[in-house]
């Protein structure tokens, strides 16, 4: 059996990740999950090795591309991807990693609740499915990733 390479993407401020971790264990799941820096402080911070800046739009332009380092190296390598949306903030970035699997024939999940089905219709549309809790995608990872 495999050891499947699942990436979390998405909001970073509930523990929706760790429910999926801890389901994928106690189901003996043979999956090894990846993820973006989930500190956002850190995140924001990524570019300031570089140089102070001016102006934000300079500080973030070169985290954005640092991040981007590993988030297009461990998306490159997942098997699956889950793309998690929250309610408190927009995550265009969850939307660019959702795209980023399409454009890389990466299949993957969304999770979010249903008051924002309208505005993720294109992600939807080509995910491979719609979850709404972190206990569903641990059932669809069961069912992939065993061969029962």
């Amino acid at each position: 059996m495999m050891n499947w390479i699942v990436y979390l993407s998405g909001e970073i401020h509930t523990d929706w990740r760790q429910q999926i971790e801890q389901g994928a264990k106690a189901n003996n799941l043979p999956v090894v999950f990846t993820s973006a820096v989930t500190n956002h402080e850190a995140s924001d911070a990524a570019g300031d090795v570089l140089g102070a800046e001016a102006e934000n739009y300079w500080r973030d332009h070169k985290s954005a591309k640092i991040n981007a380092i590993r988030t297009k190296a461990l998306i490159g390598k997942c098997d699956i991807a889950i793309v998690r949306f929250g309610d408190k903030y927009k995550q265009w970035n969850a939307a660019f990693d959702a795209g980023m699997c399409a454009a890389l024939d990466k299949p993957y999940i969304t999770l979010h609740d249903p008051d924002i089905i309208h505005p993720l219709k294109e992600v939807d549309g080509s995910a491979m499915a719609w979850a709404q809790t972190p206990e569903q995608v641990v059932e669809i990872l069961k069912y992939v990733v065993s061969e029962k």
